[in-house]
């Protein structure tokens, strides 16, 4: 049988001209996006796939409404991922976080500008919400030298002439995290500048409901890729290092259509403790305990956060292990199950699962977070971390939250990592992760 090139060409040669997310079925393409492996694989578990258009329409609408319920003219946002949940458009994202020369504004109207890369302004082009696309956003040391104020200035006097243009006497405008330059640039060209990271983090906590298909979606890949990294560390315990392990897990989230991993959280032995401690060269040897935190970017550019501990080797796992082990799945559970509709965050902390006493002084940073582009508000922290009134709100209705344990006892040889991700519906927390627990812990 003849293969056409028009076929070939394709991202997903069963389809049609469009892919099941609504998105172009061409394989050459500028928008990035899941691979034909990651759609056959959501194919064969029967996930519905997000509308993308639809997504980032109502991504947009959200951030507008944020604006405009706090009477700012606009939004001006340098973060690569505010950006990315602006406008679903992508540019060397880890490069950006460190040299931001992208940015992009939205008006109280609805009007989105993208600054980018000057030699390339087409890489939003497949996203109509972006109306205008211009470069000049690049404002730092590096790429700009001692004309870094000029530019700064230059950027300033846009950024307000757009304004003007499109929320006519209202110069109250919300920032992410601008470069000094840039902040001193915009208040002085009269501009009333306030913090824009509580709006971003505010509208980005409460997710629609394609982005719950584009989360499961990401999670399926995630799981599978940790999948081949469970057999490929089984199948060469104590030939390997966690390097050779955890490269497993990155190559199998890009061959799906993710993007990065934000850290290099898996240690094996005697390395898991104390925690945070990264993945390095050390052989990783029979009869060991291996713990990693994901904290992956996927497909979509949604953040599947899942961890696990698992013992490997032929021997059985050590008693103290085992019920650490239990103890930290009892935390997971615990707290899964408070979550709910309506609950005060801090009222969670206050009821939260406590875990023993020989285990508080290594205990993780948080027993909860949220969950979405990457770690997002709100942070839930442990009753003697809390600070009264940081995080006086409710969990609400589309909300994914990462409940999480690190069982760990100062002076101890290892460390017990789990973590969950999950859904707020009207009932309470609906699991999406579903990795199965390693069965020697049990």
């Amino acid at each position: 049988m003849n293969t056409h090139y028009r076929d070939r060409r394709k991202i997903d040669p069963g389809q049609g001209k469009t892919l099941g997310d609504q998105t172009v079925n061409d394989g050459n393409r500028v928008e990035i996006g899941p691979t034909a492996l990651a759609f056959a694989e959501w194919r064969a578990a029967g996930l519905a796939l997000p509308d993308l258009p639809k997504m980032r329409e109502q991504r947009w609408q959200r951030l507008t409404d944020h604006i405009v319920a706090r009477d700012y003219g606009g939004l001006l946002l340098f973060d690569p991922l505010n950006i990315r949940y602006a406008t679903d458009s992508t540019n060397m994202q880890l490069w950006n976080t460190h040299n931001p020369f992208r940015a992009v504004l939205i008006c109280a109207d609805g009007y989105m500008v993208m600054w980018d890369y000057r030699n390339a302004p087409f890489l939003s082009n497949f996203n109509p919400l972006v109306r205008e696309a211009r470069a000049g956003a690049d404002i730092f040391y590096f790429d700009r030298g001692d004309g870094i104020g000029d530019a700064a200035t230059a950027l300033a006097a846009e950024v307000a002439d757009l304004l003007e243009a499109h929320a006519p006497g209202n110069t109250r405008l919300a920032v992410d995290k601008p470069m000094i330059h840039t902040l001193r640039a915009l208040e002085a060209r009269g501009l009333d500048v306030h913090p824009g990271e509580e709006l971003t983090e505010r509208a980005r906590s409460v997710k629609n409901a394609e982005e719950v298909k584009a989360m499961r979606c990401a999670v399926h890949a995630c799981e599978a890729a940790m999948a081949v990294m469970e057999d490929f560390a089984r199948a060469n315990t104590g030939r390997v290092t966690e390097n050779d392990i955890w490269a497993v897990l990155h190559a199998e989230n890009i061959r799906r259509g993710g993007e990065w991993i934000e850290t290099r959280l898996l240690t094996s032995g005697p390395r898991t403790n104390p925690w945070f401690q990264e993945c390095g060269p050390r052989t990783v040897n029979q009869n060991e305990i291996l713990s990693f935190d994901t904290d992956l970017v996927g497909p979509y550019g949604i953040c599947c956060d899942i961890s696990r501990t698992w013992w490997l080797g032929d021997g059985p796992a050590p008693k103290r292990m085992v019920e650490a082990h239990r103890h930290a799945v009892e935390h997971i559970d615990y707290n899964t199950k408070l979550l709910h509709p309506g609950l005060n965050i801090e009222d969670y902390s206050r009821t939260a699962h406590r875990l023993d006493d020989k285990f508080q002084k290594q205990k993780y940073g948080c027993l909860a977070h949220g969950v979405g582009l990457c770690d997002e508000w709100p942070l839930v922290a442990y009753p003697d971390q809390m600070v009264p009134g940081a995080f006086d709100h409710e969990i609400t209705i589309g909300m994914c939250l990462c409940p999480e344990a690190l069982v760990s006892e100062e002076g101890a040889d290892f460390s017990i990592k789990l973590e969950e991700q999950v859904l707020i519906t009207e009932t309470g927390a609906e699991m999406l992760s579903s990795y199965p627990y390693d069965p020697r812990f049990a």
